[in-house]
């Protein structure tokens, strides 16, 4: 039987091979489970309308050096993403958008759809926005939920940067840190606090755009 193929690699196609090999490892699960635990500092916008925002979509409070569990349930080309923050969970669930000439990666957080493409440059996997939909209604492309986003392979070891922001409400949730696999051993990591990010990032990178 021929092993069918993840998500990522799905969506990425022949640019699966650009990726790090931290970014590889996880997103290679086609089939069943994984799980990847670390660290991350949360921030959220000051905004009245922001803080709605983050609270209606579940993201997380703010917190330095917060716990951190992603958990993959795999299945059938559809990814279903659990994030713990600490106590607070967030879920969404990722496929692969068809009938586009992009191939995009479609994630649903509720009634909500966002659809990203997805951009291997250097050691990093951008995440950009290319669309919203609410109750499968397409939504303004210019009110998209976006904001510099990215994966890195650091030294080998995964790191995320998600920051996501409207122009109708500033910034609305920031976050950032690293992940490993839930079977390695622990070892000494650096507080997530005290990472550089790079110039001009405002923080951190989330769920979307550069």
């Amino acid at each position: 039987m021929v092993r069918q193929q993840s998500l990522y690699r799905r969506v990425l196609g022949a640019e699966w091979d650009r990726l790090p090999t931290a970014i590889r490892t996880l997103h290679e699960t086609s089939d069943g489970q994984a799980i990847f635990r670390g660290r991350a500092t949360i921030e959220r916008g000051k905004g009245s309308w922001g803080r709605l925002t983050a609270s209606v979509f579940g993201f997380p409070v703010a917190g330095e050096n917060v716990p951190v569990e992603i958990r993959f349930e795999c299945a059938n080309g559809r990814e279903i993403w659990t994030r713990r923050f600490g106590e607070k969970v967030l879920r969404s669930s990722q496929q692969k958008a068809e009938n586009r000439k992009e191939r995009l990666l479609a994630e649903g957080f509720g009634p909500f759809r966002i659809l990203c493409a997805l951009e291997p440059v250097g050691n990093r996997l951008h995440l950009r926005v290319r669309g919203w939909s609410f109750l499968g209604l397409p939504l303004p492309a210019l009110l998209a939920p976006g904001g510099r986003t990215f994966e890195e392979d650091r030294d080998g070891l995964f790191h995320f940067h998600v920051q996501v922001e409207s122009p109708l409400t500033g910034l609305i949730v920031r976050y950032r840190g690293w992940l490993k696999a839930d079977d390695e051993a622990p070892s000494p990591i650096a507080n997530v606090r005290d990472q550089k990010l790079p110039h001009g990032s405002g923080g951190h990178d989330a769920l979307m755009q550069d």
